[in-house]
């Protein structure tokens, strides 16, 4: 998960509505909408599995073994769940100019629908652990077990889901490459803080996706989905472009009983995948991402450390998310 932590800005929402003056009654005929499909249970201890299954693999980075096995095994699943899958190859460039052999892989669920929905997260770890309180432990890479396999956990879950009840709505699930090989905080004398170096494969599906003109109602990101006593405020990138989507997940939540992680408040913006996808193909997107804007650090102590493995990793947090994306895509 990138890193770019902006200016806490503060924003509010406001709706009202008028009777005009000498306004007349009339009879109005209730339109009654269709139900829609209930939405399966997402099963968390299904989702932990995955994310230790990814962690098993190793560091899962790009131009490594456990890298590719880990692919292997992501598009497989996908596969197996029903979804027609895409596979875009790429050599993208790092911060330092290592070519980076990289994988987005696409699993899109009731293809030939209009109407879409986009779900995301990035699957690669960070080769750095530059934020570890011993610097012994800089350039050594991370397990990622919360930054990358959690999300990833989760949506392996819900396509899980979705292969057994198909939603409504058509559904694409990408699982994004090369996002956490951004600057470490080692090398930004030499090589500066460009938020450019974050979100690779995003940034490439982006500007070339796997069908030509895509369009999705709008995106969900999953970024840190897994931890401990997460909480989940409405980040500002998300609010800024595509705030009726973040109230209608947040009001999920609630509806659930899952306010405790899904803060009712504004928090600050992150340079992530779903900023790539907003800025080259103009879909709405939201981030749901661990971070505390009244932290001290906005991140957990555990981001971009050794400290990122199983041991973090919470079923009843990973239920809240999980369960709340597929209210929100079996009510459409």
């Amino acid at each position: 998960m990138t890193k770019l932590i902006l200016l806490l800005l503060s924003m509010a929402l406001f709706s009202c509505g008028q009777k005009g003056a000498g306004e007349t009654t009339a009879t109005v005929t209730e339109v009654k909408k269709a139900p829609a499909t209930a939405a399966p249970s997402f099963d968390a201890d299904s989702a932990y599995a995955y994310i230790d299954k990814q962690v098993s693999f190793g560091y899962r980075i790009p131009n490594t073994p456990a890298h590719k096995a880990c692919g292997d095994y992501l598009a497989s699943e996908l596969k197996r769940f029903g979804a027609q899958v895409y596979e875009q190859e790429a050599t993208l460039k790092a911060y330092d100019g290592t070519p980076l052999e990289s994988r987005n892989i696409i699993g899109s669920f009731n293809p030939d629908k209009d109407k879409r929905i986009l779900l995301f997260a990035h699957w690669d770890t960070r080769p750095y652990s530059d934020h570890d309180p011993d610097p012994a432990n800089h350039k050594k890479p991370l397990d990622g077990a919360d930054d990358g396999a959690s999300g990833v956990g989760a949506l392996l879950e819900i396509a899980r889901q979705m292969g057994m009840k198909a939603p409504d709505v058509g559904v694409d699930i990408i699982f994004f490459d090369a996002e956490d090989y951004g600057v470490p905080e080692f090398a930004k004398e030499k090589y500066g803080d460009s938020s450019n170096t974050w979100c690779l494969g995003s940034r490439f599906w982006g500007k070339n996706p796997h069908k030509p003109g895509y369009k999705a109602e709008f995106g969900i990101l999953l970024d840190m989905v897994g931890a401990k006593d997460a909480v989940f405020y409405k980040e500002y990138i998300s609010m800024k472009y595509a705030a009726r989507y973040v109230d209608e997940v947040w009001e999920a939540a609630r509806n659930l009983g899952y306010g405790k992680y899904f803060i009712n408040a504004n928090g600050g913006g992150v340079t992530d995948d779903h900023e790539a996808v907003i800025e080259e193909t103009g879909i709405p997107c939201l981030d749901i991402i661990n971070y505390d804007p009244n932290s001290n650090k906005g991140f957990r102590d555990h981001w971009h450390t050794q400290n990122d493995n199983m041991s973090n990793i919470d079923k009843n947090v990973l239920k809240a998310v999980g369960q709340t994306v597929l209210e929100v895509v079996y009510n459409r």
